[in-house]
């Protein structure tokens, strides 16, 4: 099994699953994918489906939802109002993704595990994405569990990291 990966800088929080968790993070799992059903956004959908963002220029619109958003998480900042999450036992770094891998910078895996994890991704908007996934070995995971947006924006990474890897390559030839 021929498995390609490309250096990523990113990090992951993560922990077993077991009988006593799998339906808290099967919820944090689902809340992670509804993030973007914040009130902004239902409101953005709803002006886009009734047509009244028509003659708005769409990155302007995007930036002023995302100006919104960053006020609206300073404000629950400074009022201590953080995000409920749920505390996972392991941090590592991610040296390596690939579309349905990734590999841990340290041997910190159990083979044949399923593990629940979020990522931060470096891309903008800077968010979380939840995955569930397997030990393949020691470093080395499959992900068995994604939503459909967030492998999206993994794949779109992905391709962004492996253009910046191409250029550094040809750069350092020439």
């Amino acid at each position: 099994m021929s498995i390609r990966l490309v250096q990523a800088p990113i990090g992951i929080a993560f922990s077993k699953v077991e009988e006593g968790n799998r339906e808290a993070f099967l919820r944090e799992f689902a809340q992670l994918s509804e993030s973007d059903e914040d009130p902004i956004n239902q409101w953005l959908k709803l002006a886009r489906a009734k047509g009244e963002t028509s003659d708005t220029d769409p990155i302007l619109l995007n930036l002023m939802v995302e100006l919104y958003k960053k006020v609206d998480a300073l404000e629950r900042f400074l009022k201590n109002e953080e995000p409920k999450r749920l505390s996972l036992t392991n941090e590592a770094a991610v040296e390596s993704i690939g579309f349905e891998h990734f590999k841990l910078a340290k041997e910190v895996l159990m083979e044949g595990v399923e593990y629940y994890g979020r990522v931060e991704m470096p891309v903008h908007p800077k968010r979380d994405i939840a995955i569930f996934f397997v030990a393949v070995d020691a470093s080395l995971a499959q992900i068995t569990k994604i939503h459909e947006r967030d492998e999206k924006e993994w794949s779109a990474y992905l391709t962004a990291r492996e253009r910046v890897l191409i250029r550094q390559a040809k750069e350092g030839r020439g």
